[in-house]
C-alpha cells in the first residue's frame, strides 16, 4: 500500500493493516480538517515518523512484522519522537493487553470495534492536552542571573545580547540550566540532548561543553566539570 495523504490542521499518522478500518479512520479524521498519513506496517510507520514528525499517531497493536507495541517502544525511546502522543488500537480488551500497551508508552487506547465519535473524542482530547503542554513549555523561560533561555523561541541572551548557538549547544545549555547544582553524567546528557546537527556521543559531550563555554565567555565558568561524574551548572 502506498502512503495516502489528505489536507491540513494537525498531522496524524494512522497505522493499521486492515484497509477498511484504515479508510474509516482516515475519513473520520480528515473530515475534521486534519492532515492524514496512512501506512499498513510497523516498518513503514517508523520510516514515516522519521521523515515527517506527526502531531499524533493512531497505531494498531497487531501488525505484520514489527508489531504496534514494538513500534511504540522504539518511538518512545527516541528523544526526537518520544513526545508524540500515541493512541493504540487493539482487538484485545483483556486488562493485561491494555496494561502492556500503556506500559509500552501508549498515551491512550481504543478497543475494536469502536465508533468514529469515540475515536474523534479521544483524538481531540489528546491533541488538546498536548497543545496545552506545548504552550506551557514554550512560555517557560529559564533565567540564571544575566542568562535568559527562551525554549519556545530557541533563543539565549546573555546580558541582553543574543548568543548564536547550534541546536546541540542550545539543548545542552537548557538541560543543565533547568536544575542548577545537579550533576549529570555524560550518558545522561547524551540521552537528553541528541543533537540534529552533531552526532552526540559521550566523548563528544566534552567538545560541545568546551564550545558552549567559549560562546558564554566569562559566564561559561558556571558550567562546572564534576570529576568522576560529568557536568553541572553552578547554582
Amino acid at each position: 500500500m502506498s502512503i495516502n495523504e489528505s489536507t491540513a490542521h494537525h498531522k496524524i499518522l494512522v497505522v493499521d493493516d486492515e484497509e477498511d478500518l484504515l479508510e474509516l479512520v482516515r475519513y473520520t479524521l480528515a473530515k475534521e480538517g486534519h492532515s492524514i498519513t496512512c501506512v499498513d506496517t510497523g516498518e513503514k510507520a517508523i520510516d514515516s515518523v522519521q521523515r515527517k514528525l506527526p502531531n499524533l499517531i493512531v497505531l494498531d497493536l497487531m501488525l505484520p512484522g514489527i508489531d504496534g507495541l514494538e513500534v511504540c517502544r522504539r518511538l518512545k525511546r527516541d528523544s526526537k519522537t518520544r513526545d508524540v502522543p500515541i493512541i493504540m488500537l487493539t482487538a484485545k480488551s483483556e486488562e493485561r493487553d491494555v496494561i502492556t500497551g500503556l506500559d509500552g508508552g501508549a498515551d491512550d487506547y481504543i478497543t475494536k470495534p469502536f465508533s468514529p465519535r469515540v475515536l474523534l473524542a479521544r483524538v481531540k482530547s489528546l491533541l488538546r492536552r498536548k497543545d496545552v503542554e506545548l504552550r506551557s513549555l514554550q512560555e517557560t523561560t529559564i533565567q540564571i542571573r544575566d542568562l535568559i533561555i527562551h525554549p519556545g523561541r530557541h533563543e539565549v541572551t546573555l546580558q541582553g545580547n543574543e548568543l548564536k548557538l547550534t541546536y546541540t549547544e542550545f539543548a545542552l545549555l537548557q538541560f543543565l540550566a533547568k536544575r542548577p547544582g545537579w550533576a549529570y553524567t555524560r550518558s545522561q546528557i547524551v540521552d537528553a540532548v541528541k543533537g540534529e546537527d552533531y552526532p552526540v556521543t559521550e566523548r563528544s559531550v566534552d567538545v560541545q561543553v568546551a564550545g558552549l563555554r567559549k560562546k558564554l565567555g566569562v559566564f561559561g565558568s558556571n558550567i562546572e566539570t564534576v570529576r568522576g561524574v560529568g557536568y553541572r551548572f553552578r547554582a
